[in-house]
């Protein structure tokens, strides 16, 4: 059984927790219409301060993970994995604690409702209070916390995240966050009890203080080195992501709230400190990826699925997700900007094996990559990526789905024809998705339909399953290719590609292939029972009931994957595309061939083992 105060008495709500704030929203509606009882408008105060907080955590959580700004900074070098995520899933409770607590506090106060908007001597109380009460009294209350028996129980959740992030700040019992609001307290009542409170000071003091607990959980550090060289007691009187991480990493050190001038004199001041944030702060971290992958975006609310834009649902399989709407002229204006200073950018990475894997995303999405007009600055992009990783050292750079179009760029034969001495592999992954796509197949299968059949993907299939006897109605209106791919067949092998030119051809065949897009009405051709395979971007619409549709070609990580808190598009997690695995594959069996245009057939079995020999598994 839990002990008191050690879980959220709302644990088991849900989504349903807000419905918590309802008091005080129905306070504000109330007090709208009923101008006598403006003292209630500090509800309203209170709603927006807990809003402002939340976007504090959120601005920092997302700058500390924008890995094209912080990647050298970054102190802890591991990525944040889906365990952490889940663990501060509920992150924002301690705000709803506290708002619940301070609506409770000013109504046992009214002295706290008239106070004027400004008063500087507040702010001069409260800095004292701060550093003579609250600094020291939180000192005290952390080391408490760090006693077996509490820091069991109480405590061991906050220690549970191994990569501080400012929501970690926000993962704790409500014990803790009693505490904190305690501690917070203290400055802004005792400015108001000596008669210098303020609205000001209350907003100020409040965020000013989030905003640190934020960016000592960082996992970066923003303060220079240079700054304490010049003001050596600065290094006493604020702390910095470094020092706090170090509290995280070894636990029995490094207490303060914000000043280390309390851990100087409790003697728990950690001796690696200085030197450490020195390291990190001119030197940081200059490890190069072993392989990359770059990304690109779909659509503009599909760019919100990533990682550093709002954790949670980036942990989850994209889908049309309602509370993105509102954000969407950000995230278009944000698209703007991207077309405007186009740089191909970090934003996840992950471990495997001991090698560092990371994304990278060219700044265009989806729609842009069929826009004739827009396919010499795309292609810029791509190759700028690839002399870019050439540059760094990275030793193999995977394209994703549209960053390797065959209109675009024939499969990155272009890039590999205009730089010949390229040290860094470019692969399509693509001998792997057509892998994936086979072996989904049933073993009894005689006949299947095929759409994109003259594409790099279509043409291996095609060839691969008439070498298996399998017959292949391949729908195209260009005879010229099909007898190209024909001619590329063993000749005992040739009558099994068939050309069709319409879906009637196929109201007879329940396996399909779709490399193009079909229409519902096209679909509406299959037989009932019929499985749709895929690898055509973006997928088919789920039309048919009486039908079965796959994913696209994809495959499951080993379970040993380490920093991989982010899915892939509409994938489950720990699931990426085939093409990606395919990288993934080229890196880890130490491959020297570029992996670009037409795919040899010939390797299509030997990739597959080597994947199932690392430990990924189709999904």
């Amino acid at each position: 059984m839990a002990l008191p105060l050690s879980t959220w008495p709302w644990k088991n709500f849900g989504v349903f927790k807000y419905v918590l704030y309802g008091p005080l929203v129905a306070r504000v509606l109330y007090t709208g219409n009923n101008s006598t009882t403006t003292t209630n408008l500090w509800c309203l105060h209170i709603l927006i301060i807990c809003a402002l907080r939340g976007l504090v955590h959120q601005l920092w959580f997302s700058f500390s993970n924008m890995l094209f700004l912080t990647r050298k900074r970054r102190i802890i070098k591991q990525g944040v994995d889906f365990k952490q995520i889940d663990i501060e899933w509920d992150w924002d409770d301690f705000i709803m604690l506290q708002a619940l607590l301070a609506s409770i506090a000013f109504l046992s106060f009214p002295s706290l409702w008239g106070l004027p908007l400004w008063n500087l001597k507040g702010f001069v109380y409260a800095v004292v209070l701060h550093m003579g009460v609250s600094e020291p009294l939180y000192y005290c209350m952390h080391r408490f916390f760090h006693t077996d028996h509490f820091f069991k129980h109480y405590h061991s959740l906050h220690h549970s995240s191994s990569v501080p992030q400012s929501f970690t700040a926000g993962s704790a019992t409500p014990l803790e966050h009693l505490m904190l609001f305690v501690v917070m307290g203290i400055p802004v009542l005792g400015a108001n009890l000596m008669g210098s409170g303020s609205v000001a000071l209350i907003y100020g003091y409040v965020l000013v203080f989030d905003f640190l607990r934020c960016m000592g959980h960082s996992n970066v550090e923003v303060l220079p080195y240079a700054l304490f060289q010049a003001f050596p007691f600065l290094r006493f009187l604020i702390y910095t992501p470094t020092y706090h991480s170090l509290h995280h990493t070894e636990k029995d050190t490094n207490f303060c709230l914000f000043m280390p001038l309390y851990d100087a004199l409790g003697n728990t001041l950690n001796k690696k400190t200085w030197e450490l944030h020195k390291h990190i702060s001119s030197v940081g971290d200059n490890r190069v990826p072993d392989f990359v992958f770059l990304a690109h975006v779909v659509d503009v609310i599909s760019s919100m699925h990533a990682p550093y834009v709002i954790r949670s649902i980036a942990s989850l399989p994209y889908t049309a997700n309602l509370l993105l709407l509102p954000l969407w002229p950000c995230a278009c204006l944000v698209m703007l900007v991207m077309w405007a200073y186009s740089k191909p950018f970090l934003h996840s990475f992950y471990n495997l094996r001991g090698f560092l894997f990371q994304t990278w995303a060219v700044p265009r999405y989806g729609f842009q990559y069929f826009l004739p007009f827009a396919r010499k600055g795309i292609n810029k992009q791509i190759e700028m990526a690839i002399l870019r990783a050439d540059k760094m050292g990275v030793k193999v750079l995977s394209l994703a789905a549209l960053n390797k179009n065959e209109s675009l760029n024939g499969g990155g034969t272009l890039f590999i024809e205009k730089h010949p001495d390229l040290r860094v592999r470019v692969v399509h992954g693509n001998t792997l998705t057509a892998a994936v796509i086979l072996n989904e197949l049933p073993k009894d299968v005689k006949e299947v339909f095929l759409t994109g059949s003259t594409s790099k993907l279509g043409r291996a299939i095609a060839l691969y399953l008439c070498r298996k006897k399998i017959r292949v109605l391949m729908l195209t209106l260009s005879t010229e290719r099909l007898q190209k791919i024909q001619k590329e067949a063993p000749l005992e092998c040739q009558q099994y590609l068939v050309q069709v030119t319409k879906y009637q051809a196929a109201q007879n065949c329940k396996t399909w292939i779709v490399g193009k897009w079909i229409t519902p009405r096209e679909q509406g051709w299959a037989p009932p029972g019929t499985h749709f395979h895929q690898f055509v971007v973006p997928p088919i619409f789920r039309i048919r009931k009486d039908c079965t549709y796959g994913n696209l070609a994809a495959m499951t990580f080993p379970q040993d994957v380490q920093g991989l808190g982010n899915c892939e598009y509409t994938l489950e997690r720990g699931v990426v595309h085939a093409c990606h695995a395919g990288g993934v594959v080229h890196f880890l069996e130490g491959y020297t061939h570029h992996e670009v245009g037409a795919i040899d057939v010939d390797r299509i079995d030997v990739v597959w083992e080597a994947a199932l020999k690392h430990g990924l598994r189709p999904a």
